[in-house]
């Protein structure tokens, strides 16, 4: 996968990112708290105070729990690509690539209207997933309290874990780069496009949080979303050639 063509899915993580706001934005603020002890919450985990920190080790948590949870992306991105490189050396069926490319934007189709709460569909998806999480969630009670660097880039990396149909909607993406490198280049361009919003999460905390929850907010992000799956969707249906449209398609050409 080309570079041009990981500019849409940086695009997917930055628009997608409002829905993080509400999966991550409280612990990213908890990790940058300053002046009070502060409660950490982690879905149905144990909660644990965080000792007051200065402005400069609070950001830097977050940036390490960031990079943790980046991290974990990458590794699955790389478990999808080589997971289809290989099935597909195995089978030698060359039709894989259209079935995953259709589904690609069909699942970009469901996020952008789960983001706009129109269709709740995906979270039958992230159902599904809390099949894994139940496995990793254990695991957080022994990074709690989080006051070390190594403590948050191991959070972070059990928390890229959690159930998340936008992840799982870009993991479909990183599954049509056909190799570990791709997938993995594929996961970091998304990691990287909800990043500036989980750093501003750790500076503005809730004042952020509240203005990204705003109805038109997640109406235009779910909207952008769902443009790249029905732009991929037309592609495929009526065979455009390469261009220009392939910087705008998720997947890139077929």
């Amino acid at each position: 996968m080309s570079g041009l063509n990981l500019l849409p899915v940086f695009a997917v993580g930055l628009a997608g990112s409002v829905h993080c706001v509400g999966m991550c934005g409280g612990i990213v603020g908890a990790l940058s708290s300053t002046g009070t002890r502060r409660t950490i919450p982690i879905g149905a985990a144990a909660t644990a105070a965080l000792p007051a920190i200065s402005a400069f080790d609070g950001t830097l948590r977050v940036v390490t729990y960031n990079a943790g949870r980046i991290g974990s992306y990458m590794l699955a991105g790389a478990l999808a690509g080589g997971l289809a490189n290989g099935a597909a050396s195995l089978s030698r069926i060359a039709q894989w690539q259209s079935v995953a490319y259709l589904l690609a934007n069909a699942m970009l189709i469901a996020l952008g209207l789960y983001l706009m709460d129109a269709w709740r569909g995906l979270a039958r998806v992230e159902a599904a997933g809390n099949l894994l999480w139940r496995r990793v969630q254990p695991a957080m009670k022994h990074l709690l309290p989080m006051n070390t660097l190594p403590k948050a880039f191991a959070l972070g990396g059990l928390w890229g874990w959690v159930p998340c149909g936008m992840v799982y909607s870009v993991l479909l993406t990183a599954l049509l780069s056909g190799s570990a490198a791709g997938g993995a280049a594929t996961m970091l361009a998304f990691g990287l496009g909800t990043l500036p919003m989980l750093l501003a999460l750790g500076l503005a905390g809730a004042r952020l949080r509240a203005a990204m929850q705003k109805k038109a907010v997640r109406i235009a992000c779910g909207l952008l979303v769902l443009g790249f799956g029905v732009l991929g969707m037309v592609r495929y249906a009526s065979g455009m050639p390469h261009g220009w449209l392939d910087a705008l398609c998720i997947g890139g050409p077929l």
